[in-house]
């Protein structure tokens, strides 16, 4: 269950942690999707 901060509470090292691997997952996930827009784009020129 998610803690109750207040405002300007620093995180706990449990807390960067995880804020750490969700920002890593997300910068994967931005590039995983880039490469899908480029792939996608690729084969709709390729169609014509």
């Amino acid at each position: 269950m998610p803690s109750r901060r207040r405002p300007g509470q620093a995180l706990s090292a449990d807390e960067r942690a995880e804020l750490a691997r969700l920002r890593k997952a997300e910068r994967e996930w931005q590039v995983e999707k880039e490469i899908l827009r480029r792939a996608a784009a690729y084969f709709a020129r390729e169609m014509k």
